[in-house]
């Protein structure tokens, strides 16, 4: 099997808990070969640890060498764009962290430039590649047979269980001005989409969307089809609570998603159809192999009867890894790609006029 040469943008949270050791396990795909982070304690750190890993003085360096096959764009969101237009230009295969990007207008100058691109885009949905979702679609109800579809992310940030589970660092040793740009990039990009004097709710209901939401968003439009409209929306808690209605014709969806500190991960997708409920189970991705689950209750006899597939092992990150480097050995093309993508962000901007007409706190 043909290895890979990867080089990785962005060392932080996600990089070290789930990348880097997935890219090791698949030691017959991958080599991680090249490193940049604006966090010189996080090269270290990698490089340390990592014996083929070489530490780059830059993104764009890294991007353009030779020694470089594939390019993981791992780095702060408002980064994406600009790191996925150096791969193109360098001809590299791109393996790029949801969101592809903040607004519709940056996936479309990067469709343009990509256009009968001969190497893999491939945007990292993990959740549309965890076992209990792959086995869910030959489970599914008829889609005209659909009454109604739920689906809850009632979670708590990454932090809560990676620093009772694995020795992350999070960097002090940035230079501040670079985080400074950061964060003035990053906001004017998102007031594009909410507007340039939207509140700090609707500022913060937006970055949600776009960071959890935008998995269940896309594991939506991947299991049940594309909706209609969004019907209605709605945010609370300063922004942190959102709950969406999306219009499936026949049926509708409901998404809530909640954040908190208390610590729990509870995500879930439901499909129901008159005489017929698959559920979809999610376990917090943070920690590696922690299971997923698919319940499948159908009208019988003698009452309702259910069967239960799980728990299963395989992991979702793993999947998606194997996958992307069957799409570039075999030159086809990802279901979860920039134009995939694209249809992610144009909801969520739907959602936000829906939420500006809702009003919220």
């Amino acid at each position: 099997m043909a290895l890979i040469r990867v080089g990785l943008v962005g060392l932080g949270e996600v990089a070290q808990s789930i990348h880097l050791p997935v890219l090791a396990d698949q030691r017959d795909r991958w080599v991680i070969a090249g490193v940049h982070d604006v966090s010189p304690g996080l090269v270290s750190l990698v490089t340390s640890e990592y014996a083929t890993a070489r530490a780059y003085e830059s993104a764009e360096a890294l991007i353009n060498s030779p020694d470089i096959d594939a390019v993981f764009v791992l780095s702060s969101d408002d980064t994406h764009s600009r790191f996925v237009r150096s791969a193109i230009a360098a001809s590299k295969h791109i393996l790029l962290e949801k969101p592809a990007c903040l607004t519709v207008r940056e996936i479309d100058d990067l469709l343009a430039l990509s256009k009968d691109y001969g190497r893999t885009i491939f945007v990292g949905y993990m959740r549309r590649y965890a076992p209990a979702y792959l086995a869910a679609r030959e489970e599914l109800p008829a889609h005209g047979d659909i009454t109604h579809v739920r689906i809850f992310d009632l979670i708590s940030e990454g932090r809560h269980f990676l620093k009772k589970s694995q020795n992350i660092l999070y960097p002090n040793d940035i230079d501040p001005a670079i985080l400074s740009r950061g964060a003035k990039e990053r906001d004017a990009l998102i007031r594009e989409v909410v507007g340039r004097d939207a509140s700090t709710d609707l500022v913060r209901a937006y970055r949600g969307l776009t960071a959890l939401s935008s998995h269940h968003i896309s594991a939506m439009r991947g299991l049940i089809g594309e909706p209609k409209r969004v019907v209605a929306a709605h945010r609370t808690n300063g922004g942190a609570n959102t709950s969406v209605t999306f219009d499936y014709g026949h049926f509708a969806c409901l998404y809530d998603a909640v954040v908190d500190d208390l610590g729990l991960f509870d995500a879930m997708i439901e499909v129901r159809s008159n005489t017929k409920r698959v559920r979809i189970i999610y376990d917090t991705p943070y920690i590696r192999s922690l299971p997923t689950r698919l319940e499948v209750t159908e009208a019988g006899p003698l009452g309702p009867v259910t069967k239960a597939f799980g728990p299963l092992y395989g992991d979702a990150f793993s999947n998606e890894l194997e996958t992307f480097h069957r799409h570039i050995m075999e030159g086809t093309k990802p279901l979860t790609d920039l134009a995939d993508s694209r249809r992610d962000l144009a909801l969520m901007a739907e959602i936000i006029e829906r939420m500006k007409e809702s009003g919220g706190n």
